[in-house]
């Protein structure tokens, strides 16, 4: 069983960042017969007509859809798009990712969570945040919903303040959903 990282790529995403989503994934999913592996980029050139000029941001449904594609072509178990565009979903300022359980397919932006957006210069917090978002996403993708514990990594996050807050891993009633959906 095989859960792919599909960099959908606009500008750049550095390989160190996703090697980073990989093994943590990995480490964490092994344990239910996954491995994780790294797909070639992709270029988002065939999603420039989901790009809202007005907000500057791209629709992230079709970012989605890309994911879910390029996951039914690889058969993958799941697939996880991490993406630097920015994106956002109707009623939402932005969105930090987005996931269909039905499709086994999720997609991150990494684009908010750069800590150069908000003035930052840590290195280290991007990997955390990028890391913390790919767990969220995926769990979503794996049939978990948002948690109300906000230390659990499936608390939603409405600021880049929840993202930092929470930790990387689920919690005890989250990892017992998990692993009853991966059974």
């Amino acid at each position: 069983m095989k859960i792919g990282l599909i960099p959908l790529v606009m500008k750049e995403i550095e390989g160190e960042i996703l090697e980073s989503i990989r093994k943590h994934l990995e480490d964490f999913y092994s344990q239910f017969g996954f491995n994780v592996e790294i797909l070639p980029e992709t270029t988002i050139k065939d999603l420039f007509f989901s790009y809202d000029s007005t907000r500057g941001q791209f629709l992230g449904r079709f970012f989605l859809m890309k994911v879910a594609e390029i996951k039914g072509i690889k058969r993958l178990s799941a697939g996880l798009g991490i993406t630097d565009a920015d994106l956002y979903e109707e009623g939402m300022n932005f969105i930090f990712g987005l996931a269909n359980p039905y499709l086994k397919s999720a997609i991150i932006s990494l684009a908010r969570l750069k800590p150069t957006f908000y003035g930052e210069h840590d290195g280290k917090l991007l990997k955390e945040r990028a890391i913390k978002e790919a767990m969220h996403e995926i769990g979503h993708a794996f049939g978990l919903k948002h948690c109300p514990n906000p230390k659990c990594v499936m608390h939603f996050s409405n600021s880049i303040i929840d993202t930092d807050y929470k930790g990387k891993d689920y919690c005890e009633k989250c990892l017992n959903t998990l692993k009853r959906n991966l059974r």
